[in-house]
C-alpha cells in the first residue's frame, strides 16, 4: 500500500510494507449543499436575531495559517446581517502576532468577498476592555471593539496548548495585543495545556477575555482532510464550539499501541509552511511512539522556521536541557516552539524531512533527512529493521492517544 503524504503543494509516497500500522481518522463525508444556512437557522445558545437593532458588525476571520474557508462562511453571514439592517460590516482578518498578509493572500482567502471592507489586525492599535482572572490584559482592536456587533468565524480542530482551534480564539489571540497574547501564552506551560483538552488554561482564558470584550456570536465549522466541510455550527462561544469539538474528537481521536517508528505528516499547506506551524502534527503523534523511539516529521518549511524569536531561542541554546530548562524560567512567545521541540527531543529521537538547510534542523533538535527513504533508513538503522511503525498521514489533524495510558 502506498500512502500520499501531504508535502507542500504536492506529496511524498511512503510505501506501508507488512507490520506497519497506518493511524487514519473516521472521517465524516462532506455535509450537503447548505450546511452553513442549516447552523445559522439551528443556532446554539445565541440567535443572531437578537441582534437585530445593531447598526454595526465585525466579522472575525482567519488568517492565510489556517485552512479556514472564510469565502464560503462569509456569504451565508453577511446576507443574515444585512436582513438584520446591519449594513455596516467590516471583516477583520485575526493575524494576532502572526506576519502581515500579501494581497494574493488576502484575495485567496476572501475569493468573491474582496468586495467587503476588510482590514487586517495591528496589534498595535488595540484599547484595554479589563482583565481575566488569570491576570491576562484583554486589549483587542479598536475598531472590533467600537462595533455593535463582534461575530467570530473558524474552523475547530486541535490545538497542541489551546486544547482545540476556534471560538474564542479568534478574539484572544486573533485580534488581541501583543502583550495581551503573551500573557495568555504564558500559560502553556501548566501540563493541562494539551491538545484535545478543553480545560487548558489556556482555552479557559481565552474564553474569558473573549466574554469580557463581548464576542456575540461565531460560526465555525469542522472539516475532513478533504478541506470538506462536516459539520457547521454556530450561536454562543461555549456553546456552538464544544458542539463542535465533540465532532472533531469522533473523527480524529484515536487510540494506539505506541510503537518505535511513527512518521507523521503535517499535511501540505498551509500546514506545513513553516516548522513554527508543522510542528503541531508533531505534537499530536508524541503518545503514539514508546519513549526513545523515533518520529518522523514530514513538512516542506518553504517559509522557514517561521518566527523570529523561534530561530533566536534554537539558535541561543547549547543543547536540548538547555533550552527546555530556560523555559522553565522565562517565557517569550515564539521561545515556546524551540522549548516544546527541545522537550520532545529528550522523549523520542526526532527526524525532519523538509527543504530546511540540515544545520537549521539540526539547531532545531532534528536529524535532518532530504527524503522519505532517507530518513526511514535512519530510523531503522536507529530502532532495528523488525520495529514497528506507525503512520499518520494526517498527523496535523489526527490526536494519538496511547493505549497504556487509556487503560491508567
Amino acid at each position: 500500500m502506498r500512502i500520499a503524504l501531504g508535502f507542500g503543494q504536492g506529496v511524498l509516497e511512503l510505501e506501508a510494507g507488512e507490520g506497519v500500522e497506518v493511524v487514519l481518522p473516521r472521517e465524516l463525508p462532506a455535509a450537503g449543499p447548505g450546511e452553513i444556512e442549516r447552523s445559522l437557522d439551528q443556532p446554539l445558545g445565541k440567535n443572531l436575531d437578537e441582534f437585530r437593532g445593531c447598526k454595526s458588525a465585525s466579522i472575525l476571520v482567519s488568517d492565510i495559517t489556517r485552512p479556514a474557508p472564510t469565502h464560503l462562511l462569509l456569504p451565508s453571514l453577511v446576507r443574515r446581517l444585512k436582513r438584520l439592517g446591519i449594513f455596516d460590516l467590516k471583516v477583520v482578518f485575526g493575524l494576532g502576532t502572526h506576519r502581515r498578509m500579501t494581497p494574493e493572500e488576502e484575495r485567496l482567502l476572501l475569493k468573491d468577498g474582496m468586495s467587503l471592507p476588510y482590514i487586517q489586525h495591528n496589534p498595535k492599535a488595540c484599547v484595554p476592555l479589563g482583565q481575566t482572572e488569570r491576570g491576562t490584559p484583554v486589549e483587542i482592536l479598536e475598531t472590533v471593539a467600537a462595533s455593535d456587533l463582534i461575530v467570530a468565524t473558524g474552523n475547530i480542530e486541535y490545538h497542541y496548548y489551546a486544547g482545540y482551534s476556534g471560538g474564542a480564539k479568534a478574539v484572544l489571540p486573533g485580534v488581541s495585543s501583543e502583550r495581551s497574547v503573551i500573557k495568555n501564552h504564558e500559560l502553556m506551560r501548566d501540563p493541562r495545556a494539551v491538545s484535545g483538552r478543553l480545560d487548558s488554561p489556556v482555552r479557559q482564558d481565552m474564553e474569558e477575555a473573549a466574554e469580557i470584550a463581548d464576542l456575540d456570536f461565531i460560526l465555525n465549522v469542522v472539516q475532513n482532510s478533504k478541506k470538506e466541510i462536516v459539520q457547521s455550527v454556530s450561536g454562543g462561544f461555549i456553546q456552538a464550539h464544544r458542539a463542535g469539538a465533540a465532532v472533531v474528537d469522533r473523527m480524529y481521536r484515536r487510540i494506539v499501541e505506541p510503537a518505535e517508528i511513527v512518521v507523521t505528516c503535517a499535511g501540505g499547506r498551509p500546514k506545513d509552511m513553516n516548522l513554527f506551524q508543522a510542528q503541531k502534527a508533531l505534537d499530536n503523534a508524541k503518545y503514539a511512539a514508546v519513549p526513545g523511539g523515533t518520529i518522523i516529521l514530514v513538512a516542506e518549511c518553504c517559509e522557514g522556521l517561521g518566527h523570529p524569536v523561534f530561530d533566536r531561542w534554537a539558535r541561543a541554546a547549547q543543547g536540548a536541557e538547555d533550552c527546555w530548562e530556560r523555559f522553565g524560567r522565562e517565557y517569550e512567545f515564539g521561545g515556546h516552539k524551540a522549548a516544546f521541540l527541545a522537550r520532545e527531543s529528550l522523549r523520542h529521537h526526532l527526524i525532519l524531512v523538509s527543504a530546511l538547510p540540515p544545520k537549521k534542523a539540526e539547531m532545531c533538535f532534528f536529524q535532518p533527512a532530504k527524503t522519505l527513504e532517507e530518513a526511514l533508513a535512519k530510523a531503522r538503522e536507529r530502532q532495528g529493521k523488525d520495529a514497528r511503525m506507525l503512520v499518520m498521514p494526517h498527523g496535523d489533524l489526527t490526536l494519538a492517544e496511547s493505549k497504556i495510558d487509556r487503560i491508567l
